[in-house]
């Protein structure tokens, strides 16, 4: 990484530059740079508006970049060690899609972890991929679902030698991350490409103190999000690639320009531009001093009554192969409470907002952003909340989480795109969805189109549903969206896997 060069923010500049020169505006969008006033504009300020261009001549093209914006690409690239880097606002949902669609046609087998985020089931139903998929271990204490170890992926790989590539995550939403390298030799041995979802560790490249970064030991295309713990805005994300006989920049670059806006967010891409400047520059101390209010809040909460943390030496003594400590994550059940109500006690009685909740957890995440008054808030809460529930209440949930393995019976693109009907829950045992079903955050589908639902996936919805997470679903009223199989034309080239 060139350091002098990485000083450089291109499309901000010219953003900036732009915005200067007082330009009338006759072309969109059609607030006229703020001169619609309105309550949004009174809030964000006439500046965030004036920077909203429609990129004008001298801003560049995203989709055809030969200005600011491609020279903005290199200095992204140069900065994680990638042979290209695109700029993505439509988040590192599109990133996944584009990853999928860069690399697999239709009927190709992707192998996959079945904890995937919901956009890489999209990207199965868009590219017509077949998924073999592979489970994560899981840490019954916690109740969630970690990293997939190497000899999943490896009996994986020599079980599907026609595979075309392979899905890793990298970390999960959790921390946990995966033995990157030896997965990324075992694929290319087989001639199978790399994509990675790295949606929660962009941060890793920067940073001796965190896992590696999968574009760094080898991985064709990576998809990082930015936003979540790298400083740009929410929506902004980050592909990197390295270009080789799995993957071409021109067939990225064709994939993205049919999936990302024509109109992109000027204020998004500038973001970006600045975030990867800070990180090159300073995320090594940002990073520091990240990890060190992570390590300090995990320690002192650790010591409340009721309440407990889990640090590095926890997830490496049950088989995971790294963890980002800056995910933060508590156990509540010793307080006779659920994740889910500390996650609303949180926000509703002391103005914390964390990340998510599970049946046993919440994960709190720190960040380059965050600080020590933030920690301290952070551990005052809870120690009021210990005070007023430890040894007072007794556990009301008798939900137990239960890592469920769906039978996969359909290929989720011929299930979506399947004649339909809508049944009651109760009415679904046996039915075959089409569509996919999730707790969100953090978006793992419970059940996705081509999977067979039983008995226990719907007990885990209900039981979801029961203790205060969101369902995400075709309809809410308790009906669920399934394949109409007598409506099949027989002509129809639907096979069951």
């Amino acid at each position: 990484m060139n350091k002098i060069k990485q000083n450089k923010t291109p499309f901000f500049d010219a953003l900036v530059s732009f915005n200067n020169e007082g330009v009338v505006p006759f072309d969109v969008p059609g607030h006229k740079r703020g001169r619609l006033v309105n309550e949004f504009v009174k809030e964000v300020g006439t500046k965030t508006m004036e920077l909203d261009a429609n990129l004008p001549r001298g801003l560049d093209n995203l989709n055809s970049p030969t200005g600011v914006i491609k020279e903005s690409s290199k200095l992204l690239a140069d900065a994680f060690g990638a042979d290209y880097g695109f700029f993505l606002v439509n988040g590192s949902t599109v990133g996944i899609l584009a990853m999928i669609s860069s690399v697999i046609k239709a009927n190709d087998k992707l192998i996959l972890p079945r904890n995937v985020h919901k956009s890489a089931i999209s990207g199965l139903i868009i590219s017509g991929a077949v998924p073999i998929f592979v489970d994560p271990d899981i840490d019954e204490e916690l109740g969630i679902a970690n990293g997939v170890s190497f000899e999943k992926y490896q009996e994986a790989i020599l079980n599907n030698p026609e595979a075309k590539a392979v899905f890793i995550i990298n970390p999960t939403y959790f921390g946990v991350a995966t033995e990157v390298k030896k997965i990324i030799e075992l694929a290319h041995e087989n001639d199978m490409a790399v994509i990675v979802d790295e949606a929660h560790g962009s941060h890793f490249a920067f940073s001796r103190l965190m896992p590696r970064h999968a574009i760094s030991l080898g991985a064709d295309l990576s998809t990082g999000s930015l936003h979540k713990t790298g400083g740009s805005l929410t929506q902004s994300s980050i592909m990197l690639m390295n270009e080789n006989k799995f993957v071409t920049a021109t067939r990225v670059r064709s994939i993205l320009s049919m999936l990302q806006s024509t109109s992109p967010s000027s204020l998004l891409l500038a973001s970006l531009d600045v975030a990867r400047k800070g990180l090159a520059l300073y995320g090594s101390d940002l990073l520091k001093k990240a990890v060190d209010l992570s390590h300090y809040a995990c320690k002192q909460i650790g010591k409340i009554p009721g309440l407990k943390t889990y640090d590095d030496v926890y997830f490496k003594n049950n088989g995971c192969y790294k963890h980002d400590c800056t995910k933060l994550i508590v156990n509540v059940t010793g307080l006779g409470l659920t994740g889910f109500d500390i996650y609303k006690i949180m926000k509703d009685d002391y103005h914390i907002q964390l990340e998510l909740a599970e049946s046993y957890v919440v994960l709190a995440v720190v960040s380059i952003g965050t600080t020590q008054e933030d920690i301290e808030k952070l551990i005052e809460a809870f120690k009021d909340i210990s005070s007023t529930y430890y040894g007072k209440i007794i556990h009301k949930s008798n939900f137990k989480y239960k890592y469920l393995v769906p039978k996969h019976r359909f290929r989720p693109r011929d299930a979506y795109n399947a004649p339909k009907r809508f049944v009651r829950y109760k009415d679904a045992v046996g039915q075959i969805a089409a569509e996919a079903i999730m707790a969100y955050p953090p978006g793992i589908p419970l059940v996705i189109p081509g999977e067979e639902i039983s008995k226990d996936m719907l007990k885990a919805m209900y039981n979801y549903r029961k203790e205060g997470s969101t369902l995400i679903s075709q309809l809410s009223n308790g009906y669920i969206e399934v394949i109409a199989k007598e409506l099949w034309d027989k002509g129809d080239e639907v096979n069951e896997i």
